[in-house]
């Protein structure tokens, strides 16, 4: 008989479909038993997940699961980069955007019945500044919507809706000197965002062809534009278009640096941060394990 893997869950209370769904006594209750070992433990303040992450991979667990939203799956991947433990996530959060390119069901149920089928495998990641991110990063409006939803005091896609109503009325757009690996382009810019996964959350897939498996992020520069323009656009980000879209560049590198008048909002994996004037953002090929579903093998 095959060892048991070594799991733990490592969850954040805070996350909204863990005030809603009973998602603990969901793993609790149909974590097969017969295939892991496994413990449950609660994040306690913000950055907790990285300390435990570390820790379960010191102890040579096989996966840490962060059961939680982008910010827990990020926590929990800082903890793991550089080590034999794959990260694995119960989606709990309101954009989900890893788990989503992963193929993880949105279904905490169903996540976790699939662990019994899980593989392993391993993807990029990336850096901006001193901040590690797995999904997307950039500058721009998503960059102060970022910012406003983090003080908003509620989750969720409402009050998401309603920081970019908030911020979209005054909102001045800006000019980047965007640095590629071997080239530079000055842009006006609406937003910049560079993609390791292919999409933000909530299925708005910001970088269709973005791989988490080719050493490269995609950029994506969303150029001003009109309200005329607004729901071509809103459409084909929702339909795996928008770098059809004339309003639109996107270019592949693995390092690139922005270039900027002023410090200001930036983000991570939907975390805010303020950076300053030049930002360097770097991919690193593979350096992350990771827990996914048997059936997608190619991410």
């Amino acid at each position: 008989m095959k060892p048991k893997r070594k799991i733990a869950f490592v969850y954040n209370p805070t996350s909204g479909t863990l005030r809603l769904i009973p998602v603990i006594p969901i793993i609790e209750r149909f974590v097969n038993r017969d295939l892991f070992d496994f413990c449950v433990v609660s994040t306690q303040y913000r950055g907790h997940a990285t300390e435990l992450a570390r820790q379960y991979a010191a102890q040579d667990y096989d996966a840490v699961i962060a059961v939680g939203g982008d910010g827990t799956v990020n926590e929990v991947g800082c903890g793991l980069i550089g080590t034999n433990t794959a990260l694995g996530i119960i989606p709990c959060g309101s954009g989900n955007g890893l788990a989503r390119h992963l193929g993880i069901s949105l279904d905490p149920f169903k996540a976790v019945k699939w662990l019994d089928k899980s593989i392993f495998s391993e993807i990029d990641y990336g850096m901006i500044g001193d901040h590690p991110f797995f999904c997307t990063c950039g500058v721009g409006f998503d960059a102060k919507v970022t910012d406003t939803f983090s003080k908003a005091g509620t989750r969720g896609v409402l009050t998401y809706t309603e920081s970019i109503l908030k911020e979209i009325a005054t909102y001045k757009d800006k000019t980047y000197k965007l640095s590629f690996d071997n080239s530079s382009e000055t842009f006006e810019c609406f937003i910049v965002t560079c993609a390791n996964a292919d999409q933000w959350g909530n299925n708005a897939f910001i970088a269709p062809t973005a791989s988490l498996q080719d050493g490269l992020m995609d950029v994506v520069v969303i150029h001003p534009f009109t309200p005329l323009d607004a729901p071509l656009l809103a459409f084909q980000l929702f339909n795996k278009l928008i770098d059809k879209n004339p309003k639109v560049t996107v270019r592949k590198c693995a390092r690139m640096t922005i270039t900027r008048d002023s410090e200001g909002p930036a983000h991570y994996d939907g975390e805010p941060v303020t950076l300053g004037k030049e930002i360097q953002i770097q991919m690193t090929h593979g350096g992350l394990k990771v827990l996914i579903p048997d059936r997608r093998r190619h991410i």
